[in-house]
Parts: structure tokens; C-alpha cells; sequence
């Protein structure tokens, strides 16, 4: 009797092991081409750790692949590759297409360390493979009317948007041993589960293998990591997921559609967002690097890097059983999960200070040279303090 899980049990298990086998291989040749992180300041490493976990995440998809399409020539598994309704005729060789330009623009940035734009091109080229091959946001539907919203030629731009902020999110969460790929593995797998409850055996069959692929890889990755995912991996898990969730994870094709996975990247998305805004309020770049992330506060609060991803993953799951609910309720139930999930996560950014910034301008006064400081640095205090008087004063005249 044939059993409709297997083929997604099967795809799970060979992500899972050609992870697991492929992720030493991958340190090596991380090791080889000088893709290493070196302890730094704003780094929490203490030891030299290669980076090119990405390999053995893309290794792990690749093998699910492989496995599906055997399943289906000798085994008589059903097609996975059947597009959702509002996606005319997907062509799934240009999206592996862009899966290919992703991973090789991680794979270049890891050895030769790319310059941001040359980063951004990579992502976007992928996202242009992505648009090619039909996968877009066109259709907007508005749960509360049913009232369909055409994008029209703004469909191409904003999928690319979408696509390029889904890849840079997992990108800059990637700060801790296991964070991103914990985190895209219990969000993937959650997005497999509400995929098969909508039929959508494609995002289904890509969710289940990210999944495998990630856990496999966490063996070596979870803290103390002897391996980073580098950005191979962290470009790829961004990318993955976002291209899961436009292939459709829920059963309406409209406004929860996209509302679902950005509830499941919750924490990333908070973390970018806040990220912005703190450097912005300090008048510093926002490309400049901090330590104001929140696996940094997590640590500065006493927790360990353990402890902090865990803290971490437990957020994550409780986001993703919110959005769960919300796909198995009419619409105001939905609201108010989604609004109760906004506020839980509102008080705990507010609890960890994720809006201060961690990087002041100091001015030097012996060379008269515009620096920035960190709490590490002893001018700290006082630019905070110049600082929260601005902040106050800009309040007042404000009432």
C-alpha cells in the first residue's frame, strides 16, 4: 500500500545524510581555499573556523533531488514538480538556475571576500533566475474581500525585493554557532507542513530537503562549531525559504500568503530591522557592523552562545506554531494571532534594548578625528550619555 509520506521521509533522510557526510569534506576545502574566520572584535569565535558550510547544505538538497526523481522514474512516486495555480508554468530547470547563482556567489564571497555591490549582483542575478522562470509575487488577495490585486509590471521589481531581503536577513543573522541554520531548519520544516496541507507538493518536496540538509549540517555547526555556514550557506538558506514561500505555503494564494513566511523569519526580520534603525538614531552607516545583534544582547545578559540559541530557536518555534493557527482560522482569529505574535516580540526587542545603538560618533580631541566607539570603549559612556540628551530634548520639543 502505497504511503503518501514516504517520498517526503525519504527526501528527508538523504538531505539529512549527504549533509552529514559532505560537511567535513566541506571544512576541508574551506580550509584549502583560506575561507576561514580569525577571532576579531566583533566576531564570537575564539579560534580560527572555516566557512563554507554551504556546500554541504547544497550538497544535501542536491541529493533530495536525486532521490525524488529516481523515486519517480522507478518507484512510481507522484510529481512534485506541479506549479500552484496562480504560477503559470514554472520552469524549474532556470529556477535551479538560480539556486546555482546563489550558491556560487556565497561559494566566491566566502574565498575572495566580494565587495558588497558585487554580493548584491550575485543575489539579484539569482532572483532574475528565479522571476524567469515564473515564480513571482503577481497576485495580491485580500482575505477579508477576496478582492484580487494585480501588480501588474511591479511584479517583476517587487519579487526581486523580495527575494534579495529573504537572502540578506539569513545573511546577517548568522552570528552564532547553529544560529541561521537552527533556525531555517525548524522554519523550513514548517513550511513543509503547511505546504502538504495546501497540495503543494513542490514547495513541500524543496522545504523537507532544506530541513534534512540543515540538520544533517547542525552536527557540525551547533555550538562549540568546528565548521560556519559562511555566506554558500547563509545566501542559500535565505533564498531557499523565500522561494518556498512564493511556490506557496498556505492554501490562499493572497495577503496571508505572504504574511505566513515573513511570520516564520520572524526573528532575522526583526533583527535586520532593528539593525537599521540603530544606526540610523546614531547617524552610522547602515552596512557598518555592530554588536548590537540580538544574539550580542542574549550574551550581554548573561546567557551563553548555547543558551542564547536556544532562546533563539524557542522564539522561532513559537512564531511558527502562531502562523500555523493563523492558517487554520477565519480572518479576525488571524489578526489577533498575528497581532499577539507582534507584541510578544515587540516586548522581548524592547527588553533587549535592540533599538540602542552600540557605535557612536566620538570626536577625537587630540587629532580633532570623527571616530566611532563601542561600549568596549571607555568614550562610550560619555557620547551615550550626549546622546540620550539629544534623543531627550528632540522628545521634548516634539510634545
Amino acid at each position: 500500500m502505497y504511503r503518501p509520506w514516504l517520498p517526503y521521509l525519504c527526501l528527508f533522510v538523504a538531505a539529512l545524510l549527504a549533509a552529514l557526510v559532505t560537511t567535513p569534506l566541506a571544512r576541508r576545502v574551506a580550509w584549502r581555499l583560506g575561507a576561514v574566520d580569525y577571532p576579531d572584535k566583533r566576531r564570537i569565535n575564539t579560534r580560527p573556523i572555516p566557512r563554507m558550510g554551504g556546500i554541504a547544505v547544497f550538497t544535501g538538497i542536491i541529493a533530495a533531488l536525486v532521490v525524488q526523481y529516481l523515486g519517480t522514474k522507478f518507484l512510481e512516486w507522484p510529481m512534485v514538480l506541479m506549479p500552484a495555480p496562480f504560477l503559470q508554468n514554472v520552469n524549474y530547470k532556470l529556477l535551479v538556475c538560480g539556486f546555482a547563482a546563489i550558491f556560487l556567489t556565497g561559494v566566491l564571497d566566502d574565498v575572495f571576500q566580494l565587495k558588497p555591490l558585487q554580493k548584491l549582483l550575485g543575489q539579484v542575478v539569482a532572483s532574475l533566475f528565479a522571476v524567469a522562470a515564473g515564480v513571482v509575487i503577481g497576485v495580491i488577495v485580500n482575505p477579508a474581500t477576496e478582492g484580487a490585486f494585480y501588480l501588474g509590471i511591479w511584479t517583476y521589481p517587487i519579487t526581486i525585493v523580495y527575494l534579495v531581503a529573504y537572502v540578506n536577513i539569513f545573511n546577517l543573522i548568522d552570528g552564532l554557532d547553529g544560529l541561521a541554520s537552527g533556525l531555517a531548519c525548524i522554519a523550513s520544516f514548517t513550511m513543509f507542513i503547511l505546504s502538504v496541507m495546501s497540495g503543494r507538493t513542490d514547495a513541500a518536496a524543496l522545504a523537507i530537503a532544506l530541513s534534512g540538509a540543515t540538520l544533517g549540517f547542525l552536527r557540525y555547526n551547533f555550538n562549540p562549531a568546528s565548521i560556519f555556514l559562511g555566506d554558500s550557506g547563509s545566501l542559500l538558506l535565505g533564498y531557499t525559504l523565500g522561494i518556498v514561500s512564493m511556490l506557496s505555503v498556505t492554501r490562499v494564494a493572497g495577503l496571508t500568503t505572504i504574511i505566513v513566511p515573513l511570520v516564520i523569519a520572524g526573528i532575522p526580520i526583526i533583527d535586520t530591522f532593528s539593525a537599521i534603525v540603530r544606526r540610523k538614531r546614531a547617524h552610522v552607516s547602515i552596512g557598518q557592523a555592530d554588536r548590537g545583534h540580538i544574539h550580542h544582547r542574549l550574551i550581554a545578559e548573561g546567557f551563553n552562545q548555547r543558551q542564547a540559541v536556544l532562546i533563539m530557536y524557542a522564539w522561532t518555534a513559537l512564531l511558527c506554531l502562531g502562523t500555523f493557527l493563523m492558517t487554520q482560522v477565519s480572518v479576525m482569529p488571524r489578526i489577533a494571532i498575528f497581532a499577539a505574535l507582534l507584541i510578544v516580540s515587540a516586548l522581548i526587542a524592547g527588553k533587549l534594548h535592540l533599538f540602542r545603538p552600540v557605535l557612536l560618533h566620538h570626536k577625537d580631541p587630540k587629532t580633532g578625528d570623527d571616530e566611532l566607539v563601542s561600549p568596549q570603549d571607555p568614550e562610550f559612556v560619555e557620547e551615550e550619555e550626549k546622546f540620550e540628551e539629544r534623543q531627550a530634548k528632540r522628545h521634548h520639543r516634539h510634545r
